[in-house]
């Protein structure tokens, strides 16, 4: 159930981000990535409003440090995006969740997989035409992000009780990107197409598939998360092709494939480490 329901999330989550990349041009990054935490906060608060009073700093801080991952991982992929195509920014940034499963791993398959993944993200982006170095840095910020993302979530998950870590993180994200964002507003080209846009990109890409990794990581441990996940970049290629009309060349498309093998094969073969309580019992908060 668990894992079905991320694939579920994997599907959102990039035809959102393929969407974001058509509002981008019109509004920036900046108000995009604020226009999808005002919507996740707007889907979340009713439910589950933070009770301040009964949080220690101990439970308190991973959501506050998840709110400053969700900036980074979000500000940086899109703007990774409009600059090297929603494809090779998604296989890159891959490289989060990919590190996260094979952190503890000493095996020489590990190893060899690792290699692979990393000829993988080369061909994407050194073996044809000039190398957009400010593109590949961003994309290596969110895959970073992304992988605290995955471990302060179960955290949060774990130790605050129903979507209160998800709102306390959405509160904090949202005050750290409102001037970013009211800085750019002047030169923004507003419609309410655009509008209508954005409210779009915040449901499929914040506050659907956020409040369900809440759910999941409560459910499936990060090995089977960074599995499900390593299909992520064949899936935002095609959504790239579909939305975007991005084209890949027969060498991206190999690097693609190959960087989604070589990750399936490293964390599939792994032993699985002993389920927690919650997990086997499927235990949640009230």
């Amino acid at each position: 159930m668990g894992a079905a329901t991320q694939f579920g999330t994997e599907l959102s989550i990039n035809f959102g981000s393929s969407l974001a990349g058509i509002a981008i041009p019109f509004v920036g990054t900046p108000i995009v990535v604020a226009a999808r935490q005002v919507v996740m906060l707007i889907m979340v608060l009713p439910v589950s409003r933070p009770r301040f009073r009964s949080l220690t700093w101990r439970t308190l801080w991973p959501a506050l440090a998840l709110g400053l991952s969700l900036v980074v991982m979000n500000a940086a992929f899109y703007e990774s995006v409009h600059l090297l195509g929603l494809g090779i920014a998604a296989t890159i940034e891959f490289l989060g969740p990919f590190s996260v499963a094979l952190f503890t791993s000493r095996r020489l398959l590990d190893v060899l997989c690792a290699i692979a993944v990393g000829a993988g993200v080369v061909m994407l982006t050194g073996l044809e035409g000039q190398i957009n170095v400010p593109g590949v840095l961003l994309a290596l910020a969110a895959a970073a992000s992304w992988a605290a993302y995955i471990l302060l979530t179960r955290r949060v998950a774990l130790s605050l009780p129903g979507l209160q870590g998800l709102s306390i993180a959405g509160i904090v994200s949202l005050v750290l990107l409102v001037p970013l964002a009211a800085l750019t507003l002047q030169d923004a080209q507003w419609s309410w197409g655009i509008v209508g846009l954005l409210a779009l990109i915040g449901v499929l890409s914040s506050g659907l598939p956020y409040s369900l990794d809440a759910f999941i990581l409560r459910r499936i441990s990060p090995r089977l998360y960074s599995i499900v996940t390593s299909f992520g970049p064949v899936t935002a290629a095609l959504f790239g092709w579909l939305v975007l009309r991005e084209n890949f060349t027969p060498l991206q498309v190999t690097a693609i494939v190959l960087v989604c093998v070589a990750a399936c094969t490293a964390i599939a073969t792994q032993r699985p480490r002993k389920k927690s309580r919650l997990e086997e019992t499927g235990e949640i908060f009230p």
